[in-house]
């Protein structure tokens, strides 16, 4: 216990969850409010629950404790590692779920808190990624830079998502969900196999 109070300590666990969940307060006040797509080809009038959206703050949040200012001592452990990064990528998706369902005691219904669960784990799922491939520093390039292009370019003329514009489609939409789960896989198989890569900033310090 004492081992895994540390593992989490040491990535910033505990403040990250604070922060998501403060986060997460917030969109529970704002459950009933819709942010408007902006399209920029077609003149189109289309939003989605503010619920919706927030879960690429979750995912940018959660993604800083992929980081380790002690990755060098990880690596000599006597323990392997990996199973504890296993542990971790577990924990930070029931975190990350939880973080979704609390806007519904703003009032969120049910559907809003699928596509929000949806979106949380496809959104980790990037930041898991863009850890491994740019540095645990940059988790948030790969969330961050898949939300401009989706609310500017995702919806089609006729007021519909694109179909590459996951995380705008209804919680029906089983290929959305589809493309979520993949991500959240193939991030958890590069972050469990690999201790995510220290940014050349990070490295220098």
């Amino acid at each position: 216990m004492n081992a895994a109070l540390a593992y989490a300590r040491s990535r910033g666990l505990p403040r990250a969850a604070a922060i998501g969940a403060v986060i997460a307060s917030a969109t529970a006040l704002l459950a009933q409010q819709r942010v408007a797509v902006p399209e920029f080809r077609h003149l189109v009038d289309f939003s989605v629950p503010v619920a919706e959206v927030a879960p690429v703050a979750y995912a940018v949040v959660l993604g800083t404790t992929l980081f380790s200012p002690m990755g060098d001592l990880e690596q000599t452990a006597a323990q392997p590692m990996r199973r504890h990064r296993a542990v971790h990528l577990s924990v930070l998706l029931g975190l990350a779920v939880a973080l979704s369902a609390l806007p519904l005691l703003g009032g969120a219904t049910g559907a809003v808190l699928g596509a929000s669960v949806r979106n949380v784990v496809g959104h980790l799922g990037l930041a898991m990624i863009s850890a491994r491939l740019f540095g645990s520093g940059l988790s948030w390039l790969l969330p961050l830079g898949m939300l401009g292009p989706t609310l500017l370019l995702g919806v089609r003329f006729d007021n519909t998502p694109e179909p590459w514009a996951w995380s705008l489609h209804p919680a029906s939409g089983t290929s959305a969900a589809a493309v979520a789960v993949s991500l959240w896989v193939l991030g958890a198989m590069a972050a469990v196999t690999g201790q995510p890569r220290r940014t050349e900033r990070a490295e220098q310090r």
